[in-house]
């Protein structure tokens, strides 16, 4: 923590960019177990596992960032950001989730030193489920 930064209290947080935030908020509540901590306007922002997240609607440049524009990913299959959750059993994971609505690429796959599957949010934000064996 040189130079006072970062300092104590501070936290990172995950923004995702969502084309309907409503829609995203009921799939990390609900199907993922995120606790709402708060919302204001179109965002709203969650604890999950130790992790902040900002759910946001995708918008133009503002005054302090004025060549960038967010928006939800336009192929969900070409990821450049992606979340690993490790979990002691993926095959039970798996099922908990799928059954609250998680739509999985396929189911667990084993590769011998590690067992995984993926899904995606709403918007195609890309998840991973793990588990070291």
């Amino acid at each position: 923590m040189a130079n006072g930064f970062p300092t104590e209290g501070t936290e990172l947080t995950h923004i995702l960019v969502s084309g309907d935030t409503g829609r995203a908020r009921y799939f990390y509540v609900e199907v993922l177990g995120a606790e709402l901590y708060r919302e204001y306007g179109s965002s709203i922002v969650l604890r999950l596992m130790g992790n902040w997240f900002l759910l946001v609607e995708g918008g133009g440049p503002t005054e302090d960032k004025p060549n960038v524009t967010f928006a939800p990913p336009s192929d969900p299959d070409r990821v450049d950001h992606s979340f690993t959750i490790r979990v002691p059993d993926c095959r039970a994971a798996y099922e908990t989730l799928r059954a609250r609505g998680a739509e999985f690429l396929t189911p667990p796959v084993d590769h011998g030193f590690e067992i995984r599957c993926f899904f995606r949010d709403p918007d195609g934000h890309l998840f991973e489920l793990s588990q070291a064996v």
